[in-house]
């Protein structure tokens, strides 16, 4: 599979600094939720027309390699 991650860029400047595509106001965050609530890649470009197949595999694949970085879970 090709690297796509370099299509999701972080900027201080844009939306606080959160992942976002191609430096676009449309965060990697929100296309998650959308994956994650169900919704289709076709409902998502609907909404976001700027947006191609292929970004939101970029998302995807950004997300995946977010979880090779070590996370240390705090007890409540």
């Amino acid at each position: 599979m090709k690297d796509m991650t370099g299509r999701i860029t972080i900027n201080p400047e844009i939306c606080n600094g959160k992942p976002t595509i191609r430096g676009m106001r449309i965060t990697a965050k929100t296309i998650l939720e959308y994956l994650a609530a169900g919704e289709s890649y076709e409902n998502i470009l609907d909404a976001y027309p700027s947006l191609e197949r292929e970004d939101i595999l970029a998302v995807i694949q950004f997300a995946s390699k977010m979880l090779d970085h070590e996370i240390i879970a705090k007890s409540a």
